[in-house]
């Protein structure tokens, strides 16, 4: 069971919705090679989820929702300029 509640948050920006879900650490796994993972906030897209930044209990919404923001301007806004 986990230990903290996951927190979503949706924002839309230029017309489009992204819709974000903190998950809490995952522990490493020596066996299988794989490093700890700290709490993260994941942009949700179909199915899928991408790493984003990390999660902090009780961070200050708007804080939060301009962070979240300023990822979506430099990770996919940007991106897609760039590909044009």
């Amino acid at each position: 069971m986990p230990a903290n509640k996951n927190e979503q948050r949706r924002i839309v920006l230029q017309g489009r919705q992204f819709h974000f879900v903190s998950y809490e650490a995952i522990p490493a796994n020596e066996k299988r090679g794989e490093s700890a993972v700290p709490p993260m906030w994941y942009l949700m897209n179909e199915g899928h989820r991408r790493p984003v930044m990390p999660h902090v209990p009780g961070q200050d919404p708007v804080t939060l929702e301009r962070a979240l923001g300023r990822w979506v301007q430099e990770h996919i806004f940007s991106q897609a300029t760039a590909g044009a």
